[in-house]
């Protein structure tokens, strides 16, 4: 029994259609995948021999020293703001918590404010009853 082995032969523009699906961000074992083209190295040599330099579009930020240290005050207002809401947060745990105590302690009635039952108005503050 003979064994024979077949050999895949790209066309340039096939070669060129999965550089630019590599450039639009697929990984390469993916585009094997779709595909079928045997190993991930023929991706990669295919992007080193077509593609920008052969490496994917980076976003490169470019800004001012002002803008940065805007960026960087910016960062800490959001750091604070977490802090500062994550404190509340366990403030209000806190303040639930002497609340259930209290309801416990003196009933549900004992926390309601205190109404005059023979009037529906209220009362302005300042004047007694």
């Amino acid at each position: 029994m003979t064994t024979t082995t077949v050999s895949k032969r790209y066309s340039e523009g096939f070669k060129r259609q999965v550089v630019a699906e590599y450039e639009d961000g697929k990984s390469a074992s993916a585009l094997c995948r779709k595909y079928g083209i045997g190993n991930v190295t023929s991706v990669t040599s295919w992007v080193k021999q077509y593609a920008c330099e052969g490496l994917r579009h980076e976003i490169v930020h470019i800004q001012t020293p002002a803008e940065a240290d805007q960026l960087k005050q910016l960062a800490r207002e959001r750091d604070l703001l977490r802090q500062a809401v994550a404190d509340l947060m366990v403030e209000k745990l806190l303040l639930e918590g002497q609340l259930r105590v209290y309801e416990e302690a003196y009933g549900e009635a004992a926390l309601k404010k205190n109404v005059p039952a023979s009037s529906s108005t209220p009362i302005p503050p300042g004047r007694a009853v």
